[in-house]
């Protein structure tokens, strides 16, 4: 049974992933875990306050939390009931980005699947978004970034952009893996290039790869960058019509040194169909 953390902010861009989640696993035993996390404003927490008062805060806060979690239980429960399906809820007093490092490991999670909002304009780079957050500090556990407004159908194609600098191994690639397998994908393996030709190394690379991947049906392709990682990336995607985006999380990634861009957030603002962040194991 596969342990799946879901967070929640009760929002549309919440729900939207929990859907997301009850789709893509519909014939999957899982095991939903919602999670809702509080931090009082800072406001609130300035000043003179009595110790009493910032008890009443966070105790209103908590119950806010457990009421909004059981109603969302309340509903899967009477709308989503499947055999092979449970729910759980946990409230967490912390910020996402830890409520979530501390779910990995205390539910022993196997994939992590929440919502994300697209940036409209060069002034919304939303930096401080929890989507972008948990990617960042969360670094041993799949992350599954699905945009608010993102209509899950089938997953039939999957792209997989790398630079073949990195070792691979079946580890990190389980998730995908299994993903692909279940819903007999293909993956589109992707070097977005500076140099036309491979090196040796990146042809070794390559060759491990196809290892890996021989279980699934997968395909290479090379396009030149012309502006950034991220674009090159995303419209490849949307010219072959693919249902996902996956990146392995490396430290430094081939991708932020080619650009200087911060490519995992630009991806999980500004893709339109789910980016899945495999960590580097």
């Amino acid at each position: 049974m596969k342990n799946i953390l879901l967070p929640t902010d009760f929002s549309d861009n919440a729900w939207n992933a929990i859907f997301t989640a009850l789709k893509m696993f519909e014939t999957s035993e899982c095991n939903f875990v919602l999670l809702n996390s509080y931090e009082p404003k800072i406001s609130n927490l300035l000043g003179n306050k009595s110790k009493e008062r910032l008890g009443v805060i966070y105790d209103s806060l908590y119950k806010n939390s457990k009421m909004q979690l059981g109603k969302t239980l309340h509903y899967l429960q009477k709308n989503h009931a499947r055999d092979n399906h449970d729910f759980e809820i946990e409230s967490v007093s912390n910020n996402m980005e830890n409520a979530v490092k501390q779910m990995v490991v205390e539910k022993k999670i196997d994939l992590i699947i929440m919502g994300t909002k697209g940036a409209t304009g060069a002034k919304e780079v939303f930096m401080g978004s929890n989507t972008v957050r948990v990617i960042k500090k969360v670094r041993t556990c799949p992350i599954l970034a699905v945009p608010g407004e993102y209509d899950f159908k089938a997953l039939k194609k999957v792209v997989f952009p790398t630079d073949f600098s990195h070792n691979y191994g079946k580890t990190e690639l389980r998730q995908l893996l299994d993903l692909v397998g279940h819903w007999k994908a293909e993956i589109l393996i992707l070097q977005v290039a500076q140099e036309q030709k491979p090196s040796e190394s990146q042809k070794q690379q390559m060759k491990t790869l196809s290892r890996c991947l021989k279980s699934v049906y997968h395909s290479y392709h090379t396009i030149e960058m012309k502006n950034n990682v991220a674009e090159a990336t995303t419209k490849f995607a949307a010219d072959n019509r693919a249902d996902l985006i996956a990146l392995i999380h490396y430290p430094h990634t081939f991708m932020e040194k080619l650009t200087r861009e911060p490519v995992i957030r630009k991806m999980g603002f500004h893709s339109k169909i789910p980016l899945l962040v495999l960590p580097d194991i």
